[in-house]
């Protein structure tokens, strides 16, 4: 069997095979996601009530949370890079863009290099986030960056949505989820 025959991890499940509570979350996430009931959305309707919670949380960190939406969305392709996490990029990739952020600063992340010529505010979340997801602490120059640009409660977002994606990218790592069907992967297999 080659890797391209292995059955899925998780089937794909479609709205008529949900339960009632599956149903009532899959009803909700058909509503907010450009990939419909796939990518983390399949693996956690396995789990409706940690499903329920997550979702809630997302809502949060995607539409209430007090950092901009373009930095938001910087700090979830930035984890999406570090994962090779396939349908973090592509889904977030074009909202990053789409909120502002530069399509070279963007490029030149998924080219795994650290983009060149940042404004402050995404140079203090490239930083901040890289350095505390692949060093796990902040040093005391890159939080006073942070504290130069970002509130209290900006900050505790930025690690909060850092933290969330990265389980968003472990989930969909477990699950061997992909990009939907007729979509290609954002990352090839030559890339880094």
């Amino acid at each position: 069997m080659t890797p391209t025959d292995k059955p899925p991890r998780f089937p794909q499940l479609a709205m008529d095979q949900l339960d009632a509570t599956q149903k009532a979350l899959g009803e909700q996430v058909v509503k907010v996601s450009s990939i419909g009931l796939g990518g983390p959305y399949n693996p956690m309707l396995r789990s409706p009530v940690l499903g329920q919670r997550l979702l809630d949380l997302f809502h949060y960190l995607r539409w209430e949370t007090s950092v901009p939406v373009k930095l938001n969305e910087f700090a979830i392709i930035i984890i999406a890079r570090q994962w090779r996490s396939q349908v973090e990029w592509l889904a977030h990739a074009p909202l990053a863009e789409k909120a502002g952020l530069a399509p070279g600063i963007v490029a030149e992340l998924k080219a795994n290099r650290r983009p060149a010529n940042m404004p402050k505010p995404e140079a203090v979340v490239y930083d901040f986030v890289t350095e505390l997801t692949t060093a796990h602490k902040v040093s005391d120059a890159t939080f006073e960056r942070a504290r130069n640009v970002f509130s209290d409660q900006q900050i505790v977002d930025l690690t909060a949505v850092a933290g969330n994606y990265i389980m968003v990218a472990m989930m969909l790592a477990m699950a061997e989820q992909t990009v939907p069907p007729g979509r290609d992967e954002p990352f090839g297999p030559e890339e880094p």
